[in-house]
């Protein structure tokens, strides 16, 4: 087993729009929370996980953001780019394991390509129990409830934290690795997740995105702050 238990996995993204996107930046964003005690990193497109693989032993998952307006998954929605990642150097493949529409493979069958093919062990990103059992059935090692809150049955949960029912419930009912993913946000939440039973929590934004933590802080100091601008009225 990769991730060991009560790992802490930190994930290292940042989109076209943050100015810390690129390899070079993920690399040494995975150099400061490996000193921070990061068990691991969730990363995403072969450039990022090469790179980051270059600087850590570390588990890395890997996975492959192909958005495409005719389907709803874009995390490494066929085999292809399941490759590319793997080849660049993931320990684990993280693929959406929704039932939901996708350009190429059942998430079945791309579970195990990437078992037999590609050797690699499988991190499900799902929204709901049946999700989760489905994908582990198939061959997933880990199934996380990192979808939750982003598909259309499950968005009402979006605004309420992160999905700690769900987690319970995975971990009630599956016989093997449950991690906690999405909106784990303060370290109270993943003490939480880890007493629910998680095996382990990957925590995103909250330690890797600067651009956005700083925009929160700028909202609770908006109704205070002046118009520095000098004809301001």
């Amino acid at each position: 087993m990769l991730i060991h238990k009560g790992a802490l996995i930190v994930s290292c993204q940042a989109r076209a729009d943050n100015p810390l996107h690129g390899p070079i930046f993920m690399s040494a964003m995975a150099r400061a929370v490996n000193a921070g005690g990061a068990a691991g990193f969730r990363a995403n497109g072969a450039e990022d996980v090469a790179a980051i693989r270059a600087i850590s032993t570390h588990p890395i998952i890997g996975i492959d953001k192909i958005w495409d307006d005719r389907f709803p998954v874009y995390i490494t929605p066929h085999f292809a780019s399941a490759a590319r990642i793997a080849q660049a150097g993931a320990d684990i493949v993280g693929v959406d394991a929704t039932r939901r529409p996708r350009d190429g493979d059942d998430v079945d069958r791309l579970i195990g390509r990437i078992r037999h093919e590609l050797h690699r062990e499988v991190f499900a990103d799902v929204s709901s129990v049946a999700e989760g059992l489905f994908a582990h059935a198939a061959g997933a090692t880990y199934v996380a409830t990192t979808l939750a809150g982003y598909t259309a049955e499950t968005a009402a949960q979006m605004s309420s934290g992160p999905d700690l029912d769900l987690l319970s419930a995975l971990v009630a009912a599956i016989d093997g690795p449950v991690v906690a993913e999405g909106r784990f946000d303060t370290p109270d939440l993943v003490a939480e997740a880890f007493r629910r039973g998680a095996h382990a929590v990957v925590v995103g934004t909250a330690i890797t995105n600067p651009l956005e933590i700083t925009r929160k802080f700028a909202l609770a100091a908006a109704p205070w702050a002046e118009d520095p601008r000098p004809d301001a009225s």
